[in-house]
């Protein structure tokens, strides 16, 4: 064979049957008049958008509320007596109740303290922190919990967050690697330090991420039904333990 005929018979394109061919065209042309209409619907639909009108009446209760939290921080008399305890060093609250209608003070509380619904975290006790746990009251319950809560808070909810991953406490090579400097290397030991918070609190929290508490299905549609089985929110002192062990 010489070599003309080989390269004419390398170049040679491999023919396609006429049936295939039509498809193809039929298929590129049914998905450029689909593009066509979906770019048409979202004109039509930023043209024809209704507006959300809300009633008075929900602007109404929305002031009353803040104006509610706005009369409350004013009060100089501490409810339930809620000096620092000599008794009690940690707390935990959970959020039982969404922000609707709170005020801007509530909701970055709220946050800083990384809140989301029916979730909980470990507050150390200080004046600070109970001034902080009575401004987010009317969506916060919170109370003091006892060493088994804190036991059983962690070996099945604890997750640790390292690097913006989320890692669950399993095992305790995290903690090893994390807080071996501070004598933590497991689980019994973070526990211990959490139960019993002294200059490493910071640290043992710091690395923990909020608690996500078991909740029925129903509880974020029936809010009313929920919260008349938890019960509403605000402090509860050592009777949190109870919601812990329902929730937990």
């Amino acid at each position: 064979m010489t070599k003309g005929g080989g390269e004419e018979q390398r170049k040679k394109i491999p023919l396609v049957p006429e049936n295939l061919l039509k498809k193809r065209k039929a298929y590129q042309a049914l998905k450029a008049t689909q593009a066509k209409q979906a770019l048409w619907g979202k004109k039509e639909q930023r043209k024809g958008k209704d507006l959300e009108f809300k009633r008075l009446e929900w602007f109404l209760h929305d002031a009353w509320q803040q104006q509610r939290d706005r009369v409350r921080r004013r009060l100089e008399v501490k409810p339930h007596g809620l000096e620092v305890p000599d008794d009690h060093s940690l707390a935990f609250g959970v959020h039982i109740q969404r922000i609707n209608g709170v005020s801007l003070m509530v909701q970055r509380t709220i946050a800083r303290l990384c809140l989301k619904i029916f979730s909980g975290v470990f507050v150390k006790v200080t004046p600070q922190t109970i001034k902080t746990l009575r401004i987010v009251e009317p969506d916060v319950t919170w109370g003091f919990p006892n060493l088994k809560s804190v036991q059983g808070l962690i070996l099945k909810h604890g997750q640790a967050k390292v690097k913006n991953k989320i890692i669950p406490l399993t095992d305790s090579t995290v903690l090893e690697e994390h807080l071996g400097k501070s004598g933590v290397v497991r689980l019994e030991d973070l526990v211990h330090e959490i139960a019993f918070p002294v200059k490493n609190f910071q640290v043992m929290s710091g690395l923990l991420c909020p608690f996500h508490l078991s909740v029925a299905h129903h509880a974020s549609k029936n809010r009313v039904g929920f919260l008349k089985e938890v019960g509403s929110p605000g402090y509860r002192g050592e009777h949190i333990h109870q919601l812990i062990q329902q929730l937990n």
